[in-house]
């Protein structure tokens, strides 16, 4: 068992002394100094992290258009989420030199005082919004440039990583002998180890987050909506300085089996439980994904709902006593617990996901899943992960997701999300 970590029977008593392990360890200091965030380091640390990652790979550079990846390695954003499926903005980054953002219309002056930033120009706009029947014509504006940047930056190296890219644009880079190369991995691989002030971004976000649940858990009663709920979290993310919810995962009653449904109308009842994952995006562009299952009323919940809750805790602890840097991710599953044959076919997605900006690498997945869509990988101290459950039988009422977001250690984790339990729901060998 890791030395930070407890079983799972031992896991309620001893709440209270984890929340405060998370609270006081090292990497909240860097919020609670005088100086707070020092968000140059920070900027300075993941546009290196990104450049090492380039050189790995022979790159000249990278042109990137995910406002996610943008921001990861600059620090510039603007409009993130339509700018996800508007392609209207983007950066050209240089292994060495100057970085020149492409921005929207009238949006230069979002990068100021940005110490990452040399340039921005206005972007040209190619898609068919943008271009309309125009479009190859401002495409070949838009990839003069690009080339132009490659010619000036590149020293006689044309291999450009590319995360995201339409066809005509890759077709013009390629025709001006640009050779694109995959550019989401180094992203990924970027923004896999997280520095002190990354993760105290986080635990920022992860507060705004469990403000939202606390406001949730006391608000929920019989006769609101799941839409009702729902808001409340959202409403806290934005009052805190958050961004947006990535998706609408809440459901009650028997909407919450199976799993990936989104918030709806529906009046939650008494007696029934209510599942969520908050995927949401709060402050300093961090993601808090934290999953918790409530149970709506004051009766006794089931011995149906018990059970399948008390599943879900030994799954999320069982898991977590696994946690440490220098395991693989295979390995990991292989170890992981093992699902009750009812509920395996409802299984969720992932035994454990990176966290940082969004969901990210790394993944393990269940074992019987492996040979047809896993990879193999190590754990390393620095990289912040969720450990995941959803436990619910084929044909079942009821559902319950759990989940836990924590720091990998050399020995162990820590807990970013402190969020209680619900006692209640608890068979009585955990209590």
């Amino acid at each position: 068992m890791a030395p930070d970590s407890a079983g799972p029977k031992s896991r309620l008593k001893s709440l209270d002394p984890d929340i405060r392990r998370a609270r006081k360890s090292p990497i909240l200091d860097a919020i609670d100094t005088e100086a707070l965030l020092d968000m140059r380091k920070l900027r300075a640390y993941r546009l290196g992290r990104f450049r090492a990652e380039l050189k790995k790979r022979d790159c000249m550079g990278a042109l990137l258009y995910d406002p996610i990846n943008i921001r990861y390695a600059t620090g510039s954003r603007n409009m993130a989420v339509w700018t996800l499926h508007n392609a209207v903005r983007y950066a050209f980054i240089p292994t060495e030199g100057p970085i020149t953002i492409f921005d929207f219309h009238n949006c230069e002056h979002l990068s100021d005082g940005l110490e990452t930033v040399a340039e921005v120009r206005p972007a040209v706009g190619w898609t068919y919004f943008g271009g309309g029947p125009r479009l190859e014509e401002f495409a070949k504006r838009w990839s003069a440039e690009i080339v132009d940047l490659v010619k000036t930056h590149g020293g006689g190296n044309r291999r450009l990583a590319v995360d995201k890219l339409d066809p005509v644009g890759t077709h013009g880079l390629e025709a001006a002998g640009i050779q694109i190369v995959e550019g989401q991995a180094v992203c990924e691989l970027a923004r896999a180890i997280k520095s002190d002030e990354e993760i105290a971004c986080m635990v920022t976000s992860v507060t705004a987050c469990e403000t939202g649940m606390a406001r949730m858990r006391e608000a929920l009663k019989p006769g609101m909506t799941e839409n009702e709920l729902w808001s409340l979290l959202h409403q806290a993310n934005i009052a805190a300085g958050g961004e947006w919810i990535e998706t609408r995962l809440l459901t009650s009653g028997g909407r919450t089996n199976p799993w990936f449904q989104e918030s709806s109308d529906r009046v939650i009842r008494s007696g029934e439980l209510v599942s969520f994952d908050t995927d949401l995006i709060g402050p300093f562009g961090y993601c808090a994904d934290i999953s918790r299952t409530y149970f709506c009323g004051h009766g006794k919940p089931t011995d149906e709902q018990k059970q399948l809750y008390g599943l879900a805790y030994e799954q999320i602890h069982t898991n977590l006593d696994l946690v440490k840097a220098g395991i693989g991710f295979r390995e990991f599953s292989e170890k992981s617990f093992r699902l009750p044959e009812k509920c395996a076919p409802n299984r969720y997605s992932v035994v454990f996901h990176g966290v940082g900006l969004a969901d990210e690498y790394p993944a393990s997945i269940y074992a019987q899943d492996y040979e047809k869509g896993g990879y193999d990988g190590v754990l390393e101290a620095g990289m912040t992960i969720c450990i995941e459950s959803y436990m619910g039988e084929v044909g079942g009422l009821e559902g319950v997701k759990l989940e836990q977001q924590i720091l990998v250690t050399e020995t162990g984790y820590q807990l970013l999300s402190t969020f209680p339990f619900e006692e209640q729901l608890l068979p009585s060998r955990w209590l």
